[in-house]
């Protein structure tokens, strides 16, 4: 039986497709760091191995989708946003917080992101009890990106290295009781994926013990810690260190801080590192370095505020006033950066300029790397194996996003 259909990526119209084998032709498949020339089979939403299609059910696809020779990847994962397009993630202000949240993940659709994870930054505990209730977990589809849970960025981090953090909401000690503290400040740690702690706090690693056992992905940052502090946060489960060089202590050769874990020799699994790589926040050169040193566990994050999307002018950040203006984001009269206005496309071509590396090993680095961080790979993040879920993008050389698809289903189309 031959194939039934074959149309252009373009044409491929939503809906309809449950239990039909779909063969996405004409590609470059990224798959094991390398783009090959070869064909994405997937059926119900989920990738199929084409030896088990062919030889062991001897199948040929219903329908055959060209690609016009793109780049085919697994969709994007941002692991650290704290808005955009007017929606701040930390804000109760509006009565329209859902349908906000729904216009982010609606709008990152035409970026590649396909799932993210909503960031709230050090907040009041009131905030966070109205508003992690409202971060269920959920796979993508045409309305949107998919969330994974929050990113609870604080209240616990140094006083000196809060960054654009308000100063009155940051605690700097977890008390005697690290776990009662966690669940006061937060009020549940059901729809929460991630959480960033400063590791020299007072009951900081009793606390990052808590998380972990409960398979809650604990990152490190916001700190003015050594190296040593930083060694025992790892050995206590932690498994990141949040945006890397920014709100931390410099590189220094006698101690060279949380920006030594990439080097350390204690440290012999898996380590990952956030990377805002927009121009901004840091130096190609720094970039450049840390990619170098430790590229397995690079994690592009956009670290994008309630102004991505929105251009140039004041915008708000949690209680907070900010000024956009080019790609730089200000906290209202201070030159104290707030976030980023970029992109993960935008990200993902800053990162192969300024460390000189492939794009196949950059695109893994918003793809690959922060699904592993999360300990969701192989599902999402890849499209290497049996069962992942269809979740890809479609590019170009320049990283343009041409076409977005969730389960296999085109969620965007640029024009």
């Amino acid at each position: 039986m031959g194939v039934s259909a074959r149309v252009s990526f373009r044409d491929f119209e939503a809906g309809g497709h449950k239990d039909r084998l779909l063969q996405f032709v004409n590609c470059r498949l990224l798959r094991g760091g390398r783009f090959l020339a070869e064909d994405l089979w997937v059926e119900n939403g989920q990738v199929r191995d084409p030896e088990k299609v062919f030889f062991d059910e001897k199948r040929r696809a219903d329908v055959q989708i060209d690609c016009e020779g793109l780049i085919l990847c697994a969709g994007f994962i941002d692991v650290q946003i704290n808005g955009g397009f007017g929606v701040d993630f930390s804000s109760v202000e509006s009565h329209k917080f859902v349908e906000g949240v729904e216009r982010v993940a609606h709008e990152l659709l035409g970026f590649g992101v396909t799932t993210f994870l909503p960031t709230l930054i050090t907040s009041k505990p009131d905030v966070y009890h109205k508003l992690l209730p409202l971060f269920e977990p959920r796979n993508g589809n045409a309305r949107g990106a998919g969330i994974l849970g929050a990113h609870l960025e604080g209240p616990f981090i140094s006083a000196e290295k809060r960054g654009a953090h308000p100063l009155e909401n940051v605690v700097g000690d977890l008390g005697s009781d690290p776990a009662a503290t966690l669940l006061s400040m937060y009020g549940s740690l059901e729809h929460v994926a991630l959480v960033t702690i400063a590791p020299e706090l007072p009951g900081a690693m009793e606390a990052i013990r808590f998380l972990t056992e409960r398979d809650i992905v604990v990152s490190i940052g916001h700190s003015a810690a050594g190296l040593v502090s930083g060694e025992k946060a790892i050995e206590a489960g932690a498994r990141s260190i949040t945006h890397l060089f920014n709100a931390m202590r410099s590189y220094h050769h006698r101690d060279p801080g949380l920006v030594g874990l990439l080097a350390s020799k204690y440290i012999s699994g898996d380590l990952f590192y956030g990377m805002i790589s927009d121009g901004v926040h840091t130096h190609d050169s720094a970039l450049r370095l840390a990619y170098r040193t430790r590229p397995e566990g690079l994690v592009l994050i956009s670290d994008a505020i309630s102004a991505f999307g929105m251009g140039e002018g004041v915008h708000r950040l949690g209680e907070q006033t900010v000024r956009v203006k080019g790609f730089h984001a200000t906290i209202e009269g201070t030159t104290t950066t707030a976030g980023s206005v970029a992109n993960i496309p935008f990200c993902v071509r800053r990162l192969v300029k300024a460390a000189h590396c492939s794009l196949e090993e950059a695109l893994e680095c918003a793809t690959l790397k922060p699904a592993q961080l999360l300990g969701i790979a192989p599902q999402k993040g890849t499209l290497a194996l049996e069962g992942a879920d269809a979740d890809f993008v479609l590019l170009d050389d320049s990283v343009t996003v041409n076409a977005t698809f969730i389960a296999a289903e085109r969620v965007f189309l640029a024009d």
